[in-house]
This record gives C-alpha cells, structure tokens and sequence, in this order.
C-alpha cells in the first residue's frame, strides 16, 4: 500500500484571495491534513473545507502548511497542521475571502437575490459564426449527442464574451467538436478573430 492509496478524503482548498482548488485527495486526521500535492500552494490562514460522503462538510484553518520537498522515493507533500472551525466560525471565516472577479457579467452573489441585467457585446462576425457552429452541431449530429458538443460551443462564446479570450483555450474547445469539414472551417475563423 503507498501513501496515496491513503488519502480517501476530498478536500477544496480555499485560499485568501479567493483562488479555489477543488478535487484535492487528502487524508484529514485529528491533528494533521495529509496532501500529497507540491503544485498548488497552501498558506497559513487558508481554509479546506472537507466534504463527507454523509453529505457533512468540515472546514480547517491551516495553522501551519508543514511542506516538505521529496526525498527519494518520498513526493513532495504536506503534513500541515490546522484548526477545525465550528459551524458559525466556518461559515464567517469562508464569507471573509476576497474574491477578485473582472469581465463582463462579473458578479457574486451570496444570499441575495441578483435583478441585474448585463448586456455583452461581442463582435457581431463572430456571434454569426458562433450561431452557424451551433448550427452544424445541431445538423450533423445525432440527437443524443448535441447536448455535449453544444455546451463545448457555450464555453467557446463564454471565451468570446469574457475580457481576455484565450486563444489556447478555444483552439482546445474546438478540437472537442466532431471534424467535420464546415466546422473546422468556421473554427478556423474564429481562430483568427483572436489574431492569428
């Protein structure tokens, strides 16, 4: 048995500016977080918050992050100590990250009720190729496989609508869609609405 095979706990590490890591395998013990990660970094101050299969959630105060470099066949990992919260500690500790949030249609909303409208302008071609690409999805494939290769386009218009669109990004989404000859083609041009 390796040490991975012990951390049967699911944590998000939330850190103090709002920064949010989820999916982390952890072992949560009384007194020690065990994480056998070194490419996120964890601070004092940041909250895990560990979710139970019981439907339960804890949240930890890391007192210590307690990282330690690989030595031989050992990983690089954490052994941090923390502070469990209490239910009322927990919820404040957790309201009180920052959050930074830029771009259209930026917003938070806790426990409150959002009547805002948000009008985003995109360029008027590409909200024309985007809708012919929905398009092509609808006619080329079947029925039961739309559904997927339509959110792929959402997230190519959500990268369009969004302040800085990475090019990265929609080649990836792009390459996610059947290839089929109109839709590379639109793809190539929403591509070079990028710059390139």
């Amino acid at each position: 048995m390796t040490f991975s095979d012990m951390l049967n706990d699911n944590v998000t590490l939330l850190k103090k500016n709002g920064d949010r890591v989820e999916g982390i395998k952890a072992s949560v013990q009384s007194k020690k977080i065990f994480i056998n990660r070194s490419d996120i970094l964890i601070e004092t101050g940041d909250l895990i918050q560990r979710t139970m299969s019981n439907g339960g959630e804890e949240t930890y105060e890391v007192i210590d992050p307690g990282f330690h470099e690989s030595f031989g066949s050992i990983e690089a990992h954490y052994q941090m100590t923390h502070r469990k919260l209490g239910l009322p500690e927990a919820k404040a500790a957790v309201q009180n990250i920052t959050y930074h949030l830029s771009g259209p249609n930026a917003r938070v909303n806790n426990h409150s009720t959002d009547n805002s409208v948000n009008i985003v302008n995109i360029n008027p071609d590409v909200a024309q190729h985007i809708s012919m690409l929905r398009h092509e999805v609808r006619r080329l494939l079947p029925d039961n496989e739309q559904q997927p290769a339509l959110e792929v386009v959402d997230a190519i218009e959500g990268q369009f609508e969004s302040s800085s669109p990475s090019k990265v990004v929609v080649k990836t989404l792009l390459g996610a869609l059947p290839s089929a000859g109109s839709i590379a083609s639109i793809g190539s041009f929403l591509l070079s609405a990028l710059g390139g």
